[in-house]
């Protein structure tokens, strides 16, 4: 079974396909914090902003098998049958996402794109995969189609990630407290290393999911 936090549409809010509109499935769990604030001082990851706990969340709960979630999915989709697209994020979506469900909603006609932390293989399959790495966890995932370095991170320089094969680069300002420090941060780091593209959280900005 599939435990999901929550299935909603929304536009994508970062990255390269910043403004596509898409259904995101978001897996409860994570393997970098168990996401109670209680303990966030202990996780590997302390600056997450998303609550991937339980099952109560929006078109949320325990799918027994591919073809209930895939179907969950695609009821939730509102534009008919063109550029279909499905976005697997959590917590921490390697830890649930298979190649069964893949190809159940590969068949639905969904283009697939998967938000991980890269700690664990993306199953083969997906079309679009955005890696985010995590300061203190091993990168196991080093080649995709998006690095998203979320900065500041102690210890952690985009820049000992370039020889990866990914064919975007990209950092995001940290939000909180100090989101309009961290935000000109990035925009110098961009502008020092032309390789690098800024990644801001515009689903955010507008006010949407």
């Amino acid at each position: 079974a599939y435990t999901v936090k929550e299935i909603f549409p929304s536009l994508q809010g970062e990255g390269t396909h910043t403004g596509r509109s898409a259904v995101f499935c978001r897996f409860t769990g994570c393997n970098l914090w168990n996401g109670h604030e209680v303990d966030r001082a202990l996780a590997t990851c302390r600056f997450c902003d998303t609550d991937f706990v339980g099952t109560k969340g929006p078109g949320g709960g325990r799918f027994p098998n591919p073809a209930a979630l895939s179907q969950a999915i695609a009821d939730t989709w509102a534009g008919g049958k063109s550029r279909r697209f499905v976005v697997f994020t959590g917590g921490e979506p390697t830890l649930q996402l298979d190649e069964p469900l893949l190809h159940a909603v590969r068949a639905r006609g969904f283009t697939t794109a998967i938000e991980t932390n890269g700690t664990r293989l993306v199953p083969p399959g997906v079309d679009w995969v955005c890696v985010s790495p995590k300061v203190g966890a091993p990168l196991v995932q080093i080649r995709g189609d998006e690095l998203k370095v979320v900065v500041p991170q102690d210890g952690l320089d985009p820049c000992e990630f370039e020889h990866l094969e990914f064919g975007h680069f990209f950092v995001q300002p940290c939000d909180g407290p100090a989101l309009e420090a961290n935000t000109r941060a990035a925009i110098e780091f961009c502008l020092e290393h032309p390789r690098w593209e800024l990644s801001a959280q515009t689903h955010k900005l507008l006010g949407i999911r």
